[in-house]
């Protein structure tokens, strides 16, 4: 695994501290205070959602997901995942295991794009929870109309990206 991404997060912490520091040195220290209660109202969270992520192996063959969401799964592909992502409920700590386990599962990069957009354009309960009683149903309905295209758009134009990078 490739933890490059993980030393450039503690080299950005790193010069958001000097101007911490430099800011005012007891800042510091009330800084690295509250970080740590961030972590730990938030691992609890992770253990659950990496757990869903693990069974979730177990639960889908990768087969079906190559058939269905594979990056020659198409149009089908994409609204299947699309559809999959606007009624996934769940904020980003609980998907992002679930999204890594159906990539190395065979979920192709272009569904796997179009997945993520729509869980973050569309989320269905948002739109029943939130939109429809704030927004009335007109303007909710327009807003998630207008929504449904972009995610399978995004899709294949991550799908032409991903390939011209020659992954796909």
């Amino acid at each position: 695994m490739n933890y490059s991404y993980l030393w450039i997060l503690f080299a950005m912490a790193a010069v958001v501290a000097v101007f911490v520091y430099l800011k005012e040195p007891s800042l510091l220290f009330e800084g690295l205070k509250e970080g740590g209660r961030f972590f730990w109202q938030i691992f609890p969270i992770l253990i659950p959602a990496f757990i869903m992520g693990g069974l979730i192996t177990k639960l889908l063959p990768g087969d079906a997901i190559g058939k269905w969401v594979g990056a020659r799964s198409g149009w089908r592909g994409m609204v299947i995942a699309t559809l999959g992502g606007a009624l996934t409920p769940g904020g980003p700590i609980v998907q992002f295991p679930i999204i890594a386990v159906l990539y190395q599962k065979g979920m192709g990069v272009g569904p796997l794009t179009a997945y993520v957009s729509a869980w973050s354009l569309i989320q269905i309960q948002r739109f029943l929870f939130m939109e429809l009683p704030l927004l009335g149903w007109q303007l909710a309905l327009v807003r998630i109309a207008a929504s449904f295209a972009f995610p399978v758009i995004i899709g294949f134009v991550a799908q032409i990206i991903w390939a011209a990078l020659g992954k796909g």
